[in-house]
């Protein structure tokens, strides 16, 4: 189970890990999250929970390195509409298809493993399996020619 860590951010942008009792950056924080430890924020003085402020500037901040996060046409969508349109799809969609694709890519990528590890040339066992059909006959017969063959015309 993850763990939850309890940071204070100080009107001075100081953020401090209330269960080890230090002060931490922002790349800290980041570092954390990466651990998958779960991180949530609250403003010293009012208690006011600000995560979400948090980890929007650590992403931005990553961004800021890169000098891109975001495709423009979408950050123009996303300043053109704001809270309107957008707000409802971060909220309801965003994060499953997120989830979503991460699942499906480390399945793919443990299935994937799999196969190397068992050290089968699937390359020649799909070109097998797909000369047997119809559509893609003609396809693997162009590259089934040896280098020096003469090219065959084929009777139609």
């Amino acid at each position: 189970m993850r763990e939850k860590k309890l940071l204070k951010k100080y009107s001075n942008r100081r953020l401090y890990d209330t269960t080890n009792s230090t002060y931490v950056t922002l790349n800290q924080v980041a570092d954390m999250i990466k651990a998958d430890d779960e991180v949530e924020v609250h403003d010293a003085k009012t208690n006011e929970d600000v995560t979400a402020f948090i980890l929007t500037q650590i992403i931005l901040e990553e961004a800021r390195k890169k000098n891109a996060l975001l495709p423009v046409p979408l950050l123009h969508l996303i300043i053109r509409y704001g809270e309107n349109v957008l707000q409802e799809f971060f909220n309801k969609y965003l994060q499953q298809i997120i989830a979503n694709y991460l699942e499906f890519k480390k399945a793919v990528d443990e299935q994937f493993s799999k196969w190397l590890d068992m050290g089968i040339d699937y390359s020649d066992m799909a070109q097998k399996t797909l000369t047997g059909l119809t559509p893609f006959n003609s396809f693997f017969n162009q590259f089934a020619k040896n280098p020096g063959e003469p090219d065959k015309k084929e009777d139609k």
